[in-house]
């Protein structure tokens, strides 16, 4: 046996080898920095997430923000995304120790990369391993030390039976799902059983408090531990396992998942770019191949909407639509578009095997969580139908989407049939406001969300608009041009006095005193939704050339996005941030940290000002997208601020789903090449790029010249070449 300081010495030197000629490699997943914004600018910091692109499997180390010295445990598997954790594994060596189900430690010496976790526990006297697979994963232990190793396994409230060397059971999570796990050792345990007062007990199983299964193991010594998941039964999780780590081998299991992370990533590449710049970009890419996550197994899967197994080979759930509809979604068109289509089937078996088959809006393993407002599913739809995307039924799609503006509540975070704010909206054209202290009187309203009666008249608007087009498309002419009369209702809160968005009470009076920033209480959730009416003066994504209009013109309407970028936040920051916790990121009323206003720098391009878009997305991505623990500006939420970066770094962006039409802005490579779905590709050439030579001088694409700063979808599908001259000057000084 090797001694203490030669095994650490093989050990350190091997995974540093493997470490390094990885990083030498220089492929796209060796950018991906998976601590970019572990530290949070006020609410929710990223989580370094370990799994391979939108599978099942995931984890992420047990511990809040990164700035927490201690951690619970080691993890087994996500839920739900940053909320939801399923069992608990401890590794500790020590001498006659009284056990505990979860063993909290420091830790030391992280490596974090999407397809390979390590650290060392239990005061650094133990080095965990950790590799993903789809439904899988397994661990290495190496104790190092004379004294009593163990591995706890703890089910929390569930089964656990404990059988030679494997560990099967479930554990209960939310809206009563059961999450199935089967697991397995290399090496026989010296003891083992259920974990009672401290100790491991003659029982093999566990129920409840007691569900926490033990392993005792010789010191000095390395144990693997190979487990699958499976929302199915632990069978199927047994049959994961075997059709995914059939031996005992961390480093296939991760080279493996580092291929599959390389294959994915390598769907666009850039050069070009700075070693920061490379790294902001691929780690925003990564981030966006978090969720949905496909939870089918082997031909069969869980749905949530009915708590049934049924046949099929792929269905995705955990996607956060009010945030990954705008641009996560249009991203996946390009690069993904039969994984899709596969997702909008998932979205549509959701509704179909549902109480009320309304389309979901926060679809989860638990069912639709309903949170957020309005019904942005059918934006995912809209968009995939504009460009070309099919093998999905669009009657249905209609029939689904429609139920869900029409019979379900419009009041936020709510799965209420349709009352009183949907028969006023049907009538008047808009959510009414409530004056200051006045009483909430409608049960469908949350107590805490509130009516937030702008931003959902104009999330609204945008949903019909994106009905009408799934209606034109399918032959229903009547309601599409009935959907599109209604998507003009926001003009009926357009205050001309001001220029903004402004809630008007049942009488149809605005809503007065009033300040743009800070009325409508916490979060402004009475009349707007964790953004004050400076980013919602932007919503109205589906007509931006008539809002033009309704300031007056390319000339005011550009003095007011200025405005925005340029207004004092009205307090000091603190108290800003008190107020409006959600509205982060801020450069002046603008909010780059959250995702209702990610399209708003792109709409200069919409009145002559094309250079102050491709001067503020450069600005803007270099402020607050960095490689380092704090490089996010609020909550990422699946892809939904990580698509805004992926879309501006290679230079265009989808200012309205639901349109087939990018808007450009400012590319930061030199080149850029994405590898579409159909295999087809489109490059992009920015002649002279740099962080000075931001700005567009001409553009021509396939040859042609762009006589607008926006090129459509259908001039790309089949691939193509953007060719972009670059310089220092906006046009005004040229």
């Amino acid at each position: 046996m090797k001694s203490f300081t030669a095994k650490i010495l093989v050990a350190t030197t091997a995974l540093a080898l493997w470490v390094s000629a990885a990083a030498a490699s220089n492929t796209p997943v060796d950018y991906v920095n998976p601590r970019m914004g572990n530290i949070s600018h006020m609410l929710m910091p990223t989580f370094p997430t370990v799994h391979l692109p939108n599978s099942m499997m995931r984890v992420y180390p047990q511990r809040g923000s990164a700035t927490e010295s201690l951690m619970r445990g080691l993890p087994v598997f996500i839920v739900n995304h940053r909320e939801v954790a399923a069992f608990n594994i401890s590794a500790i060596q020590s001498p006659n120790p009284k056990l505990e189900r979860v063993v909290t430690t420091d830790y030391d010496c992280e490596v974090i990369k999407p397809y390979y976790y390590a650290v060392d526990v239990d005061n650094q006297r133990i080095r965990a391993e950790f590799a993903p697979t789809e439904h899988s994963a397994i661990y290495s232990f190496d104790f190092r030390t004379n004294d009593d190793a163990y591995i706890i396994l703890n089910a929390q409230g569930g089964e656990l039976t404990v059988d030679n060397s494997t560990i099967s059971g479930w554990q209960p999570t939310w809206g009563g799902v059961r999450v199935y796990i089967y697991a397995e050792t290399n090496r026989q345990p010296i003891d083992k059983g259920i974990l009672n007062d401290g100790r491991i007990s003659s029982s093999s199983y566990g129920r409840g408090d007691e569900a926490c299964a033990v392993m005792k193991f010789n010191s000095n010594e390395k144990v693997m531990l190979r487990y699958a998941i499976s929302y199915i039964s632990t069978e199927q999780a047994r049959i994961n396992l075997q059709n995914e780590i059939a031996e005992f081998n961390l480093n296939r299991i991760a080279a493996e998942g580092r291929n599959k992370w390389n294959k994915a990533l390598g769907s666009i590449r850039v050069e070009g770019g700075t070693e920061d710049d490379m790294a902001v970009f691929y780690t925003s890419l990564y981030r966006c191949m978090e969720r949905p996550v496909d939870i089918a197994e082997y031909g069969k899967y869980f749905c949530p909407a009915d708590h049934k197994v049924h046949s099929g080979d792929h269905f995705y759930t955990d996607d956060w639509l009010w945030d990954t509809y705008r641009a996560t979604h249009p991203l996946r068109c390009l690069i993904a578009p039969q994984q899709e289509v596969d997702m909008i089937n998932s979205l549509l078996t959701t509704a179909e095997h549902s109480r009320n088959k309304w389309m979901p809006t926060f679809p989860a393993v638990s069912g639709d969580s309903h949170r957020m407002n309005c019904n942005h599913g059918v934006a995912v739809v809209a968009d995939a139908m504009a460009k070309g995307l099919t093998g999905f039924d669009a009657n249905k799609a209609y029939d689904y989407c429609k139920s869900a503006i029409a019979d379900k509540t419009l009041a936020p975070w709510s799965n209420k049939p349709a009352g009183y704010l949907n028969e006023f909206f049907r009538e008047h054209g808009y959510i009414p406001a409530l004056h200051p202290g006045e009483r909430e009187f409608s049960s469908e309203v949350d107590g805490w969300e509130k009516r937030q009666a702008v931003a959902v008249t104009l999330g609204t608007c945008y949903d019909n608009w994106c009905l009408s087009r799934i209606a034109e498309a399918i032959g229903r002419t009547e309601e599409a041009d009935s959907l599109a009369n209604i998507s003009l209702n926001y003009r009926k809160l357009f205050n001309p006095a001001t220029s903004f968005f402004h809630p008007k009470d049942s009488a149809g009076k605005f809503i007065e005193p009033f300040d743009y920033r800070f009325s409508g209480g916490i979060g402004a959730r009475d009349y707007y939704d964790e953004n004050n009416g400076w980013t919602y003066r932007w919503d109205v994504q589906h007509n931006v050339p008539d809002l033009v209009n309704l300031m007056g013109g390319n000339e005011p309407f550009c003095r007011n996005l200025d405005a925005t970028f340029n207004e004092w936040l009205g307090c000091n920051k603190y108290e800003f941030c008190g107020r409006l916790p959600d509205q982060t990121g801020n450069v002046g009323q603008f909010s780059m940290g959250n995702e209702p206003s990610m399209h708003i720098p792109y709409l200069y391009n919409y009145a002559g000002a094309p250079w102050k878009t491709q001067k503020r997305v450069r600005e803007l991505i270099g402020l607050w997208f960095r490689n380092d623990l704090m490089g996010m500006p609020g909550d990422e939420d699946g892809g939904g601020l990580s698509s805004f970066v992926v879309f501006s770094m290679m230079g265009f962006y989808p200012v309205t789903p639901g349109k087939a039409v990018y808007d450009l802005g400012s590319p930061f490579f030199r080149k850029i090449t994405m590898t579409l779905g159909n295999g087809h590709k489109l490059t992009i050439e920015a002649r002279n790029c740099s962080a000075e030579n931001k700005y567009v001088k001409s553009a021509t694409l396939n040859g042609k010249p762009l006589t607008e700063p926006r090129f459509l979808h259908d001039e790309i599908a089949q691939g193509g070449r953007l060719v972009l001259e670059m310089t220092d000057r906006r046009p005004l000084d040229n």
